[in-house]
């Protein structure tokens, strides 16, 4: 089985968000990045626990500039057999789904995996575009994946309860928690990612449908008022006058 799974580099949670030409772009000074963490602690070990429970492959995908290598590298670490880094600026959620589409059509992959979502636009599009170019189902949201032959089964919650969905090979799915657990590359994996294949190649030509306008900053938090268990008219008091919730 021939898997293919599409990495984001993201910057750490513990960044500083700041903006600049007139908020109009990201402020990459100083960021620390690393694979957007449901791509890799979901769809990429996932992945990898299927190729040594059922054998077969494991592909990592970026869409990126060659500043992306190092957290590729983090993926072979973590046990992927090769990689492969689109040498393209990640403009929009359909440019980098008809990147990935595009290879993945000349490639012939059995199954996809893409994280639900990006921590810095939480977008949640790529997956179900990829699908949509490649004319395969698509499952979203799993928190659970199995295969057997050319069929894979997944779960993911629904309101009230669990749903288990059965689509036919190849396919795409989105990853999200409970999927796996993550893992922490060793010293032999981070060695042997020095020597697996990282192959570059060209962007498929291709379409930028939208474009950033401006980022905005959220409000910052204000403080908070302590309010004496002995009164709690008070505690109503400030939620209908101040909070204005009731």
């Amino acid at each position: 089985m021939k898997i293919l799974v599409c990495i984001s580099k993201t910057p750490d949670t513990t960044t500083k968000i700041a903006f600049t030409d007139n908020n109009t772009k990201f402020n990459s000074d100083k960021v620390q990045y690393i694979i957007n963490p449901y791509d890799e602690w979901y769809a990429l070990v996932r992945a990898l626990e299927l190729k040594e429970t059922k054998t077969g492959t494991v592909t990592i995908l970026n869409v990126g500039a060659a500043d992306n290598e190092a957290i590729i590298r983090k993926g072979l670490a973590l046990g992927a057999d090769d990689a492969v880094r689109i040498d393209a600026e990640p403009t929009d959620a359909y440019f980098v789904a008809d990147q990935i589409a595009h290879y993945a059509k000349e490639n012939a992959f059995d199954l996809i995996l893409v994280g639900k979502e990006t921590i810095d636009y939480n977008g949640s599009e790529v997956g179900g575009m990829v699908a949509a170019l490649l004319d395969v189902p698509f499952v979203s949201l799993a928190t659970h994946l199995d295969v057997e032959g050319d069929t894979a089964t997944a779960k993911r919650e629904i309101i009230g309860g669990e749903e288990v969905v059965e689509v036919k090979l190849p396919a795409v799915i989105s990853s999200q928690k409970g999927m796996a657990e993550a893992r922490i590359p060793n010293m032999r994996g981070i060695m042997a990612a020095r020597t697996k294949p990282l192959k570059v190649v060209p962007a498929y030509p291709s379409e930028t449908l939208t474009k950033v306008v401006s980022y905005i900053l959220p409000p910052q938090k204000s403080g908070v008022k302590l309010v004496d268990p002995e009164h709690p008219e008070e505690l109503v008091r400030l939620l209908h006058d101040e909070a204005k919730v009731i």
